[in-house]
């Protein structure tokens, strides 16, 4: 068996790491992130962000906001740190990346990754039934994605783009409205720290996973097995 179970360790690691390094900088460990947060760590994740960038983002965003005599507020989402995670990225540019590890152990049983795989299926309404059948495609011939998750999970990408795309069509033009209104009132305090293709990235990222939610859709990718 080729072990090659390092890419989706470090897949899931880069969640839960800035994930609990931004509840220690808040210092409120029960301190639950936003959509809004868990959408700009998708981006970042798409973008190549390295993980040591963003999480000496959110100190130094952090250590900022801790100097000023006055605040007027806590930081109430990881929005705040993105101007700081997108200075150190730009200075780790060029800058030599450690190599995944290829000796972690999979973050999960075979059966169980089966198992998500045939719920997110069953869970799927006819209207979805052709990404059904995919998926439980995939679960019988789980073995072999067992050892090549990164192809899992650009498969599993492809469908849920596949889903996204058929819930929008069928969406209202009120209900898309309202989706983004409620994005850009989130949005509005952090718009200054982040770029125009940070923030394209963002809303897409934002705008699908509410899609998604509002709809009591699954999302297909292995992170959400957690």
């Amino acid at each position: 068996m080729k072990e090659d179970h390092g890419w989706v360790y470090n897949y899931f690691n880069y969640f839960t790491e800035i994930e609990e390094h931004f509840q220690r900088a808040r210092g409120t460990s029960l301190f639950l992130l936003s959509p809004l947060d868990w959408a700009l760590i998708e981006t970042w994740k798409k973008s190549g962000v390295p993980l040591e960038a963003v999480l000496r983002g959110i100190d130094a965003a952090f250590e900022k906001w801790r100097s000023r005599k006055v605040k007027t507020q806590m930081v109430n989402s990881l929005a705040f740190c993105a101007q700081a995670v997108l200075t150190e990225a730009q200075l780790m540019t060029g800058a030599p990346q450690p190599r995944a590890s290829r000796s972690a152990p999979p973050p999960f049983p075979l059966e169980d990754l089966r198992g998500y795989l045939r719920r997110n299926a069953a869970r799927l309404p006819p209207e979805h039934g052709d990404i059904a059948v995919a998926l439980e495609r995939l679960a019988g011939d789980v073995e072999h994605y067992y050892e090549d998750l990164e192809t899992l999970e650009q498969r599993l990408t492809v469908l849920e783009e596949k889903m996204i795309g058929a819930l929008r069509a069928r969406q209202s033009e009120d209900a898309l409205l309202e989706a983004r209104r409620q994005l850009d009132l989130q949005l509005r305090p952090y718009r200054g720290k982040m770029t125009a293709e940070q923030l394209a990235m963002l809303e897409k990222q934002y705008l699908e996973r509410n899609l998604l939610e509002k709809t009591g859709l699954p999302r297909l990718s292995l992170f959400y097995m957690r």
